[in-house]
């Protein structure tokens, strides 16, 4: 009889902590979340940038890619922030983010003037205080982060930019910076099969079985891919490739309507790790 007495008051016990830990779990979770909608919903983003989120789906992109906010995490490239007002605050107290961007060469060019305006943004809210800028050149070895530190690496919308080669490296670099098991986040707009890519390289368009060969090379594994990001107005064949539509709009008042329906570009979400 106190043996039954006894299993029964462990399976009680057992029962309880189970759920005490389910329920700090859950705790955990929705901290987590709420702090990530919080800096998507915060008063410091402006209208302009969140009326993209219906393309861009913040939310949902960085939980598949496994994001909280108590990571290490490289935006490659910022450009003008977009992410970065949104993976600043997130990360902020808890985490930490590396801003992966062009030098200042001290040249009136594309990349010293890029890395000016990204600064200038950095200092004009203290959401992005903690925020740290390293260097990034295209096609040389970068280091992105110090070396084994990153849970996560994270680029947006670049690759097209960089072409092969600069592809080919920017992997290399993000593996270098990522500790084993952590994960690297692309979104880039997709060329349809269909579409030859020597043919079309200007487009703004990369091929999915491109960007897997150049991780897979430098030492990922393809983990998962998402539609979270994905298009199907588009048929990634406009007169001005990928910038013929929003937010771009590059053929300006012509057909301007036909494109804003179309809405912004169909982008692959892949999911790597190292």
């Amino acid at each position: 009889m106190f043996l039954t007495k006894n299993i029964t008051i462990q399976k009680v016990i057992t029962a309880s902590v189970i759920s005490a830990s389910l329920l700090c779990s859950g705790i955990v979770n929705a901290y987590h979340t709420t702090k990530l909608d919080h800096a998507i919903n915060g008063e410091h983003r402006s209208e302009k940038n969140k009326l993209r989120d219906q393309y861009r789906h913040p939310h949902q992109t960085l939980e598949f890619f496994g994001f909280n906010d108590s990571m290490t995490v490289v935006e490659i490239t910022p450009g003008g922030g977009w992410y970065t007002e949104i993976l600043a605050p997130a990360l902020k107290g808890s985490g930490k983010l590396y801003g992966a961007h062009y030098p200042d060469s001290g040249e009136d060019n594309y990349y010293s003037n890029s890395r000016k305006r990204l600064e200038k943004k950095l200092a004009s809210h203290s959401i992005f205080s903690e925020v740290a800028l390293t260097n990034f050149i295209p096609k040389e070895v970068s280091e992105l982060a110090p070396k084994g530190t990153a849970d996560l690496v994270l680029t947006f919308r670049n690759l097209h930019n960089w072409g092969e080669e600069g592809m080919a490296q920017v992997f290399k670099d993000a593996h270098a910076a990522l500790k084993k098991g952590g994960v690297l986040g692309v979104v880039e707009h997709q060329m349809p099969n269909t579409q030859n890519w020597k043919e079309n390289m200007s487009s703004g368009y990369v091929p999915k079985s491109l960007v897997v060969k150049y991780a897979k090379a430098a030492g990922f594994t393809l983990a998962a891919s998402s539609d979270i990001n994905a298009n199907s107005k588009d048929t990634a064949n406009h007169p001005q490739g990928v910038w013929t539509l929003p937010p771009a709009l590059a053929l300006k008042n012509k057909d301007k309507e036909k494109y804003l329906a179309i809405g912004e570009s169909d982008r692959m979400t892949l999911k790597f790790v190292k």
